[in-house]
């Protein structure tokens, strides 16, 4: 079954979801710009990228491939250059500090504590994502308020202190939208996905990080399985306050509890 079939379901506002998510994508290019996308290559994203073809949105497209995904969501950044004639930026990590960490602390690190788990997604995420952002006034996500507790209260627009030469407005145009909206999108447009979100992966990182769901699972359930909630989130999407709750979090980390996983 796919995952369109099980999950799209519009809500009864949804065209005003629509509207409302539009006119937020050509104010973010006319007010943010240069402004680009990050992509996660998820089922949020595609919808994203698919509106700023379909209304000539001037705005980049940027992956954090961080060597670790899964080959199904890698592929999606061809297909997605092949569609919509766009060209999608990959952003890796610095090879000789992935090759570090793996090398003192094993490639299944991310297991042992949120210490080291934190510290691969520096690696992999937050530094690229750096690099990434470099000379940019804004950039869209796919979160949505739905997803989880930490998210609950995810804006249209938020800005971000960066130093020198300002604010970067982080934009966030699906904040409204529900799941069932986001597949009846994807659904009535015919939009690409990535084949994992059939096989019950709601929600799609890196594949040691990533695991199917059952039905009933919160969709963030299949990541970071083996941590308590409080300590789900990778820091791409932490607010000021978050973060220095994760920060008082990383210094009592080893009294942590964490779940047993088969390697």
């Amino acid at each position: 079954m796919s995952a369109v079939s099980l999950y799209s379901k519009a809500s009864p506002d949804f065209d005003t979801k629509l509207a409302e998510t539009i006119a937020l994508l050509k104010r973010a290019a006319q007010e943010f710009s240069p402004l680009t996308q990050a992509s996660s290559l998820g089922a949020e994203d595609m919808v994203i990228t698919h509106l700023l073809a379909e209304h000539k949105i001037d705005c980049s497209i940027f992956v954090l491939e961080t060597g670790m995904l899964h080959p199904q969501t890698v592929a999606m950044i061809g297909r997605i250059e092949a569609r919509y004639a766009r060209p999608v930026e990959a952003y890796r990590p610095v090879a000789e500090a992935a090759a570090e960490f793996v090398s003192t602390h094993g490639d299944k690190a991310m297991y042992q504590s949120v210490d080291l788990r934190k510290a691969c997604c520096g690696i992999r995420k937050m530094e690229p994502l750096s690099r990434a952002l470099a000379g940019k006034k804004g950039w869209l996500t796919g979160l949505r308020r739905e997803q989880s507790n930490a998210r609950a209260e995810v804006e249209f627009i938020e800005n971000e202190l960066v130093g020198e030469p300002g604010e970067r407005a982080k934009v966030n145009p699906l904040a409204r939208w529900t799941a069932g909206d986001v597949w009846h999108f994807i659904g009535v447009n015919n939009i690409l996905y990535n084949p994992l979100h059939d096989e019950f992966f709601p929600s799609i990182g890196c594949a040691p990080c990533t695991r199917a769901v059952t039905l009933g699972e919160d969709i963030r359930s299949g990541r970071w399985w083996w941590e308590q909630e409080s300590a789900k989130e990778c820091g791409l999407h932490v607010s000021d306050s978050a973060e220095g709750q994760s920060s008082s979090l990383s210094t009592i980390s080893s009294i942590i509890p964490i779940k047993e996983v088969s390697a």
